[in-house]
C-alpha cells in the first residue's frame, strides 16, 4: 500500500471548497507520457495554479503503473525545483471497476473516479458506494457521474449523450457518498464533439456548436447547493491545431469543442473540475507534424517531441489564466 501523501499529492476535497468559493473550476489534464506531464506541470508552476493530473485506464496501462507512481513523485519534485510547490493530485479518470479504482488506492492515486454512468441507475449507486467505502478508508476522493457523454477517447465510447437527470443527483449522491459528481449537459469526449448538422457553419466554415444546458446545471445547483460539479469532455479543439495537422498530412474533419466563453461561465458555478485531454493532443500533434513535415531528415525525438511539449505548455497556460479563472489559485 502506497499512500498518496507519500508521494507529496493532495486529494481534492480542500481544492474544490476553494474553487467553488472563488468562481473557478481546477484543470484536470491528461497525460501518458513525459513531454506532457512536463508541459503540465511548468505551466501550472508559472500560472500559479492548482492541478490535477488525469490518467484513464489505457494510460495507466501504457505507462504502468509502478512508472507511473514515480511520475507523479516527480511532477511534485519538479513543481518545487521550479520554484512553486503547487497542489497536485493524481486522479484516475473514468474507473470502469472496483478493482482498477482499488489498485490506483493502493498505488497512489490521490482521487479516483468510478464511472457507472452506463449501468441501471440502481447498479450505478452499488458501485460507486462500493469504491466510495473503500477510498475513503485511505482519504482517497471519490468522483462518480451521472448522465452519458457521447463521442469517443481513449477507452471510453457512447454512440448517444443521455443528459444527467436533476431529479436523480440528490439520492444518488446521499446513497452512495461521493465527493464530485460528473454531469452531462452537452460536452462530449474526442475531437468531434458534435456532427456538422447541428453546428451552425461561420462564413469562414468554423463550425459553432450548440449551446451547453446551463438550465440543466442551474437545475442540479439547487438539488445539490455547494457541492462540487465535474464536466468531461471540456476541450475547445483550437481550429488553427486541426487545420495545421491537415496541412501537414493529417485528416481530421469537422472537429468543434466547446467554446472557451461557455467554459468559464461554467467554471464560474458550482463546476469546480473541468477535464481537457484532446486539445493537448491536437496541440502535441499538430507540432510533432510540422517539424517532421519540414524537416524530414530529422530522426532525434527530441527535435519534434521538445516543440510539441513547448505548444501543450503555452496552450494550458492559456486554459488556466482565460477559461478556468485557476491562475494564481495554488
Amino acid at each position: 500500500m502506497i499512500s498518496y501523501k507519500e508521494l507529496g499529492l493532495v486529494n481534492t476535497k480542500e481544492l474544490f471548497a476553494k474553487a467553488m468559493k472563488g468562481g473557478y473550476a481546477i484543470p484536470a489534464y491528461n497525460f501518458n507520457n513525459m513531454e506532457q506531464l512536463q508541459a503540465i506541470i511548468t505551466a501550472c508552476v508559472e500560472t500559479r495554479s492548482p492541478v490535477i493530473l488525469q490518467v484513464s485506464s489505457g494510460a495507466r496501462k501504457y505507462a504502468n503503473s509502478t512508472l507511473l507512481r514515480y511520475m507523479a513523485q516527480g511532477a511534485v519534485a519538479l513543481a518545487k525545483d521550479l520554484g512553486y510547490p503547487i497542489p497536485i493530485v493524481l486522479h484516475l479518470d473514468h474507473g470502469d471497476s472496483f478493482e482498477l479504482c482499488k489498485s490506483c488506492v493502493e498505488t497512489g492515486f490521490s482521487s479516483v473516479m468510478i464511472d457507472g454512468s452506463h449501468l441501471p441507475y440502481e447498479e450505478n449507486i452499488a458501485l460507486t458506494k462500493k469504491v466510495v467505502d473503500f477510498a475513503h478508508q485511505y482519504d482517497v476522493t471519490v468522483e462518480g457521474e451521472l448522465g452519458v457523454l457521447a463521442g469517443i477517447e481513449d477507452e471510453v465510447s457512447a454512440e448517444k449523450s443521455h443528459y444527467t437527470k436533476p431529479e436523480e443527483v440528490e439520492d444518488f449522491v446521499a446513497k452512495t457518498g461521493v465527493d464530485s459528481l460528473a454531469i452531462s449537459i452537452g460536452t462530449s469526449h474526442g475531437a468531434t464533439k458534435f456532427k456538422p448538422e447541428q453546428c451552425t457553419r461561420t462564413p469562414d466554415g468554423v463550425l459553432i456548436p450548440p449551446p451547453l444546458r446551463f438550465d440543466i446545471l442551474e437545475e442540479i445547483e439547487k438539488k445539490l447547493p455547494g457541492f462540487p460539479i465535474v464536466l468531461h469532455g471540456s476541450s475547445s479543439v483550437p481550429i488553427e491545431y486541426v487545420r495545421m495537422i491537415n496541412q501537414y498530412g493529417g485528416n481530421i474533419k469537422d472537429a468543434v469543442g466547446i467554446p472557451e466563453e461557455q467554459l468559464r461561465r461554467a467554471a464560474r458555478s458550482a463546476v469546480c473540475k473541468i477535464n481537457i485531454d484532446s486539445d493537448g493532443r491536437l496541440a502535441m500533434t499538430a507540432m510533432i507534424r510540422k517539424v517532421l513535415a519540414e524537416k524530414p531528415s530529422e530522426f532525434d525525438p527530441r527535435k519534434y517531441l521538445g516543440p510539441a511539449r513547448d505548444a501543450l505548455k503555452e496552450l494550458y497556460k492559456h486554459k488556466n489564466i482565460h477559461v478556468l479563472g485557476s491562475a494564481n489559485q495554488a
